[in-house]
C-alpha cells in the first residue's frame, strides 16, 4: 500500500474514532478526506482531529448557515511540482 493511501485511511479511521463519519475518494493525483461535522461535536474531540490533519498535505473547514459544516483533508499521490520540491525559500 502506497504511503500515501496509508496516510488517508489513518485520517479516516482517527475521524471516525472520534465519531464522525469520513468519505474518502481516490483522485489522479490525490486522496480526498471529507465529513460533515454536527453543531453538537464534542470541543474535546477538536484536538484529536486536528492531531490526524497534521498527515495532510492541506486541510480545512468550510462552514456555512446553509450546509453546516465539512471537514477536509487532502493527501498527494502523486510528487509535487518541481517549483515545490526545495521548500520556502529555496527556490530561485
Amino acid at each position: 500500500m502506497p504511503a500515501s493511501e496509508a496516510s488517508a485511511e489513518d485520517i479516516a479511521a482517527r475521524w471516525s474514532a472520534v465519531g464522525l463519519t469520513p468519505r474518502v475518494e481516490q483522485h489522479a493525483q490525490l486522496t480526498s478526506i471529507e465529513a460533515e461535522v454536527p453543531e453538537s461535536f464534542p470541543a474535546e474531540s477538536w484536538r484529536d482531529v486536528l492531531e490526524a490533519v497534521a498527515e495532510a498535505d492541506r486541510f480545512g473547514l468550510l462552514a456555512n448557515n446553509l450546509n453546516g459544516r465539512t471537514l477536509w483533508a487532502v493527501v498527494r499521490t502523486t510528487a509535487p511540482a518541481t517549483g515545490d520540491v526545495r521548500g520556502p525559500g529555496r527556490q530561485r
